[in-house]
């Protein structure tokens, strides 16, 4: 992820995997004559009317302890700001060792007391990077699930991140059905989509071809000031009426979407990325603080060719 700590490229970092921690009974499975699909009936029959075969579906896993980065990770802006937080209502500033994005909301009212404070919005890299380093090394185990099986590329790819435990352990769970392209050597690592069946079948008639898939997670804590608090809350006060916008939080939206749009963008090269998904949740932080963060994923797919339109399927079933 461009800009943050521990910033990798996914597919480099798997083919770079000298050695395959593949656990034993995996590779049973993997070596057995049987094999596995995560597809659905029309997106087997799709990929397989392309010439790609389902060997196997791969899985990779990571668990990731949170409450350390949840806690603020060591950061200066591990303490909700104060009224010594610097001037301009809504104005950007960059501290030092904040990581990126930082805005200052001072309260509007000019009054300072236990009811009147300020707010401020900042990235939080640390939660990134966290987030990174947890999807990253699921990934890496899958494609060499894929590399055992002897896969050229890895579609449907599934990934999913939940908490395991109250004590802020979260899993990343990534999953794909492994393929073989017919006639093909396997390349140095295998390529991985999102898509499967006819959006896959789409995409190569288009002239593009999937790189891998590309992912990034952004995340911005948000300390409403005391004005942003009330609206929160559905209250006007203090000569503010009903119905108007919260600013304060409209952009913290718009910098989390920013920064997940950068973070992905870097992987890109000058590859496109197709099918982008956008993913926003929220959160209370520690202390109190409002916590976005937004989840991009797309395929990352790159022009081989000219629009080549694929030949008609044919029937497997006749009714006469």
């Amino acid at each position: 992820m461009g800009g943050h700590p521990g910033a990798t490229d996914l597919p480099e970092a798997a083919a770079g995997q000298a050695a395959r921690n593949v656990p034993e009974a995996v590779g049973r499975r993997l070596s057995s004559s049987a094999w596995s699909s995560g597809l659905s009936v029309p997106d087997f029959a799709a990929c397989v009317s392309m010439g790609l075969r389902p060997l196997a579906l791969v899985q990779g896993f990571c668990a990731m302890q949170w409450s350390a980065y949840a806690m603020g990770g060591g950061s200066p802006w591990g303490a909700r700001p104060t009224a010594g937080a610097p001037a301009g209502a809504g104005t950007p500033f960059t501290s030092a060792g904040s990581g990126g994005y930082s805005e200052s909301w001072p309260c509007p009212h000019g009054i300072f007391s236990a009811e009147h404070r300020w707010g401020g919005n900042y990235q939080q890299p640390w939660a990134e990077h966290a987030w990174s380093q947890g999807f990253g090394s699921a990934y890496v185990r899958m494609v060499e699930e894929a590399q055992q099986a002897g896969a050229q590329g890895i579609i449907d790819v599934v990934d999913t991140a939940q908490h395991l435990t109250e004590q802020s352990v979260i899993e990343f769970h990534v999953t794909g059905t492994a393929v073989a392209v017919e006639d093909s050597p396997p390349p140095p690592a295998p390529w991985s989509t999102y898509l499967a069946g006819q959006r896959l079948a789409k995409l190569f008639e288009a002239g593009f071809v999937p790189v891998s898939v590309a992912a990034a997670m952004s995340s911005v804590m948000m300390w409403p000031n005391c004005q942003t608090e009330y609206l929160l809350h559905g209250t006007g006060g203090w000569g503010y009426s009903y119905g108007g916008e919260i600013e304060q939080v409209i952009n913290a939206d718009t910098a989390v979407r920013r920064l997940a749009r950068a973070a992905v963008r870097s992987q890109l090269g000058s590859d496109t990325l197709h099918g982008a998904r956008f993913a926003v949740t929220r959160h209370t932080g520690n202390m109190g603080g409002h916590v976005v963060e937004c989840t991009l994923r797309g395929t990352r797919v790159r022009r081989f060719k000219d629009f080549d339109p694929l030949a008609a399927p044919r029937p497997t079933v006749r009714l006469s």
